[in-house]
């Protein structure tokens, strides 16, 4: 037995009281590691290890552990936890509770105890508790910190310390043997208990002490009804100015306006319907009244009909004024109502409206809504301003630059449209159409970009002919005389005829790049869509019985000698013959589509199953 343990229990075990045992013989560390056939093992003879019985039976009978021993409990916490500590889910949680308790004044003969007002503050992360006293200017009391945070036992000496469910409004409560009168708390501490299933119950008042009560009414002083009237004859005695009645008037209602919408019809002969504003100043209980300009209304630029005054309801005109002793009644706010009429001397003039603030100040401080009336609509002045001509400088956007701004700014271009179709040209094979008969033979190639929308136009020319081939016009934008708009690329199609300054141009042909790029852009080119160009042609078999009859009646009015394939001249005079108005550019699409030999002829007998025949 060593010497430490012969001393007793009480003593601390501290530096100092724990002694060196001056009879041990065996000083040597005991060796826990062993090589054994060059394997590291642990001596357990040291090592008491606690075994339950049940479960060695249960391995040495080989019956299943979960029959005689019992089955492993769940974890409550995995290494990802479930269930979050406190100290993590309500960080910064904090309830708050205010209260108060009452302390004893002795050798004071206004009070013989004192309402001291806390905050206790309840941390819900590890159960701690602070209780704090707000300042009082000049109170003579410490205040402040009252309790520092902690946590406060139920008991002085015991485990059983306070939780936030012993927290109750309008109850007591004992720290420190000093009782805490709990009487209201925050809007987060009320949410937390009705969300916990505890809602608080209704709150308190704070009582007041009698120094409180003396003290307000110490600072309260009556003066007498004729103290006022006292002052001001003494001051204008001793030569002091006039009192000034509407001082506090002024200073409440400065800067309010109310504003009223009034019209005025002048029935005069070369009288009309006038607008004006008329404006009430609160702070003096005085109008003006100002005209609403209007442009080009023909009338001198007076900005004020009335200058600002009080307006008498009935005015009292003497060749001296002020040297009546009448009495005037001048108009107030129970009097510009919206709908009333207010006589401006003698000029009868209607209300029919008031801003915002106006609307607001009735609602609130004199309980009235304004409800604006209903005018008949005056029908406006159109002022029609022509757009001058275009003086042939550049495009016509360039010319109307100068009349839209002083500084004429360059139009703007779609420069998109530029980069993504500045790759396009379509060119077109056309004739002159003239009244000159030699005139028709001659040939021309338009060519369209549609990039910019512009038009190059060149003259062909053959060997002997008289005529001199090249450039006939150069290239720019030019407008369509029927819609007074440029040209843009749905507007030419095959057959269409186009003018371009005094000349007029039938389209003819186009290059193989052209068809197919119509051919691609359907949506533009309604005409190049083959599928449409059949639905039409099929539309016209409603003027016959069946379809069938249809359909042997097209192809023996354009095989008539039943070759099994049609030229396009023969293909227009029996689409011709048959009454069906197929365009220029439709029969051209019709004629490509079921040419398969290539040689510029309609399969009869691939026409028959494109247009819905049966194969035979």
């Amino acid at each position: 037995m060593s010497l430490n343990a012969q001393f007793p229990k009480q003593v601390p075990f501290l530096p100092g009281h724990v002694f060196s045992d001056p009879y041990k013989e065996n000083h040597h560390k005991t060796q826990q590691f062993s090589n054994i056939n060059g394997t590291v093992q642990e001596k357990t003879n040291f090592i008491h290890e606690e075994f339950d019985p049940n479960l060695l039976d249960s391995m040495k009978m080989g019956t299943p552990p979960n029959l005689t021993y019992g089955s492993r409990q769940p974890p409550e916490n995995d290494y990802i936890p479930r269930i979050q500590p406190p100290w993590l889910k309500y960080d910064r949680a904090v309830l708050r509770f205010y209260s108060y308790f009452q302390e004893s004044v002795v050798e004071n003969p206004n009070e013989n105890y004192r309402i001291r007002q806390v905050i206790i503050y309840y941390y819900l992360s590890d159960g701690t508790i602070h209780v704090t006293e707000p300042r009082v200017q000049n109170s003579g009391i410490p205040q402040g910190l009252f309790i520092k945070r902690q946590k406060i036992p139920k008991k002085l000496g015991k485990q059983d310390f306070y939780t936030w469910e012993d927290l109750q409004l309008c109850s007591n409560i004992n720290f420190y043997d000093r009782v805490y009168r709990i009487c209201d708390c925050d809007t987060y501490t009320r949410e937390f208990y009705e969300y916990m299933g505890k809602p608080l119950s209704l709150p308190e008042q704070l009582p007041k002490d009698n120094f409180k009560a003396q003290k307000e009414t110490k600072d309260l002083k009556i003066n007498p009804p004729d103290t006022k009237e006292y002052k001001e004859y003494f001051e204008v005695k001793l030569g002091g100015g006039h009192p000034n009645g509407g001082l506090n008037k002024y200073l409440s209602n400065d800067r309010k306006v109310l504003s009223f919408d009034i019209i005025w019809d002048d029935a005069s002969i070369e009288g009309q319907l006038n607008y004006y504003t008329l404006n009430y100043y609160l702070a003096d209980e005085t109008c003006e009244v100002k005209e609403v300009r209007k442009q080009n209304s023909g009338k001198d630029p007076y900005p004020l009909m009335l200058r600002r005054q009080k307006i008498p309801k009935q005015p009292i005109l003497t060749h001296y004024p002020g040297m009546t002793l009448k009495k005037e009644e001048f108009y107030g706010p129970l009097d510009l109502i919206c709908g009333n009429q207010v006589r401006i001397y003698g000029r009868d003039c209607f209300i029919y409206g008031c801003d915002d603030f106006t609307k607001e100040y009735y609602l609130t401080v004199l309980g009235i809504q304004q409800k604006p009336a209903t005018l008949k609509q005056e029908r406006g002045k159109k002022f029609y301003q022509p757009v001058p001509p275009y003086n042939g400088y550049g495009y016509e956007e360039d010319s109307l630059g100068s009349v839209y701004s002083l500084q004429p700014k360059p139009p703007k271009k779609d420069v998109r449209k530029n980069f993504t179709q500045d790759q396009f040209i379509l060119r077109f094979e056309a004739r002159l159409i003239s009244e000159i008969r030699e005139e028709n033979s001659r040939r021309f190639i338009i060519s369209f970009y549609c990039g910019d929308d512009t038009v190059q136009v060149y003259q062909t020319s053959e060997r002997n002919s008289g005529i001199w081939g090249g450039k006939f016009q150069e290239r720019s934008r030019q407008k369509n005389p029927l819609t007074n708009d440029y040209y843009t690329e749905k507007d030419f199609q095959l057959g269409a005829i186009v003018q371009f300054n005094v000349y007029k141009f039938q389209l003819m042909r186009a290059d193989e790049f052209t068809v197919n790029y119509m051919k691609q852009k359907s949506d533009v080119f309604k005409e190049a869509d083959i599928k449409q160009i059949i639905a039409k042609l099929r539309m016209f078999a409603d003027n016959y019985p069946n379809f069938d009859s249809f359909l042997i009646d097209l192809m023996k009015k354009l095989d008539k000698q039943l070759k099994g394939q049609i030229e396009f001249e023969e293909l227009a005079v029996g689409l011709q013959e048959l009454g069906f108005n197929l365009t220029l550019q439709e029969q051209y699409y019709l004629m490509r589509e079921f040419d398969i030999s290539g040689e510029w002829k309609m399969n009869m007998q691939a026409f028959w199953e494109g247009i819905g025949g049966k194969r035979s």
